[in-house]
């Protein structure tokens, strides 16, 4: 490989919500392990490998300027989103007029929303579900009607488009957001499930707002279909979300954007989100995507992806060979498993609290799955070098599951 995915960087002491906020936080936040034991930073959906070259030195280049005032956006900005999206999503027609800045894909998701529903509309999501999309959209006022995925008899989850046309219907839905790849189940949706999906959204009028946070982030065999491109209405009825955070592990830096074709739906959303006056792009956040997105970039997801396949590979077999009771679909696409332990905590008169916080105590830091909406599922971050990942495993195995 070119770059380096297996060297464990100490981020103690940066800033590391990861590594530095267990035992010190509320909230999800993990408890610090008991002595003996380092922390394995499995929870929060950051990585744990050295950032790529080409963004520090984009950033270090223009931080050596002498002036941080207002600035514009540069061409090179839009041009190198352009390019990416053509070479990695087959995606034509893209100018920049169709994109926009977000602080954040939250953001994103609740300016769409606010644009086209009143405080109490209903709107559609799948569950499981990603914990931040049931945060910002409840506080935001709006009813969230869940439509649950179900495991096929391959194990692999699909949509119900029968009960999401049932929710659509006695709700009087006309929003739903869209997770492509699914966070946290991990599903690259094929083409015609796209289309189906798409297909009730038209008949039942709702504007869609497609999360693809994570559409880089896809193992070798599958491939993300952009929401906007299976069909003219889909393209014209759907705000799409990207951010090169996700890919390249710049969270920290903050910056997302929007493509949206439709020049209404884009005046009404790119009118919410200026409201708040919140929504400007950082400069250093500009030249981190401009650094991201250049040709090493794509490189070094490609060989991103194929680490994250192969720490899946590992971590799966484990699972299915040492932890009986334990149920989980492999990933096809982001970096997350979600555990299914509803026998292992049956047969072993255990709940979902007890389990997690045997793994805090080892050092294990994984993350409920409550409030993605499985009741006893634990969510789990393999974004990390394969050694820290089976060092994980092995305490799980020794100190928890088989103790």
């Amino acid at each position: 490989m070119t770059y380096d995915f297996q060297s464990i960087v100490d981020r103690h002491g940066q800033d590391a919500l990861a590594v530095d906020g267990p035992g010190k936080r509320s909230g999800s936040a993990p408890d610090a392990p008991q002595d003996g034991f380092d922390f394995i930073p499995m929870w929060v959906a950051d990585m744990n490998f050295p950032v790529l070259h080409t963004i520090q030195d984009a950033i270090i280049a223009r931080a050596r300027e002498p002036h941080f005032g207002y600035f514009m956006p540069r061409d090179e900005y839009f041009d190198e989103i352009i390019q990416w999206h053509e070479r990695r999503h087959g995606v034509t027609g893209l100018k920049p007029e169709h994109i926009g800045y977000e602080n954040g894909v939250l953001g994103g998701v609740i300016s769409t929303l606010r644009s086209f529903m009143a405080p109490g509309d209903a709107v559609l999501l799948h569950s499981p579900t990603y914990i931040g999309f049931t945060s910002s959209i409840e506080n935001a006022g709006f009813r969230i009607v869940l439509s649950p995925l179900v495991r096929d008899e391959q194990g692999v989850w699909r949509m119900d488009f029968d009960d999401m046309e049932r929710k659509l219907a006695s709700n009087k839905i006309h929003a739903a957001v869209f997770c492509s790849p699914h966070n946290p189940c991990g599903r690259v949706w094929e083409r015609w499930e796209i289309e189906r999906a798409m297909e009730l959204y038209q008949r039942y009028d709702c504007v869609v707002v497609s999360d693809e946070i994570w559409s880089d982030i896809v193992m070798p065999g599958h491939t993300h279909i952009p929401t906007q491109s299976v069909s003219e209405d889909a393209r014209n009825r759907t705000v799409a979300l990207y951010a090169p955070s996700k890919t390249f592990n710049l969270a920290g830096l903050v910056g997302s954007y929007h493509i949206i074709y439709n020049d209404y739906l884009r005046d009404r959303e790119t009118a919410t989100a200026s409201k708040a006056h919140y929504n400007e792009m950082n400069v250093l956040s500009m030249h981190a995507l401009i650094g991201a997105y250049q040709p090493e970039g794509y490189v070094w997801v490609d060989e991103l992806c194929e680490t994250i396949d192969q720490n899946i590979s590992f971590a799966c077999s484990y699972i299915a060979e040492h932890f009986e009771g334990v149920d989980v679909a492999r990933p096809e696409g982001t970096y997350m498993l979600f555990l299914d332990c509803s026998g292992w905590l049956a047969a072993h008169g255990k709940d979902i609290d007890w389990l997690q916080k045997a793994g805090w105590r080892v050092g294990v830091g994984w993350q409920d799955g409550r409030p993605f909406h499985g009741p006893q599922a634990i969510r789990m971050n393999l974004a990390l070098p394969l050694a820290r990942v089976q060092e994980a495993f092995d305490r799980l195995d020794r100190y928890v599951f088989n103790a």
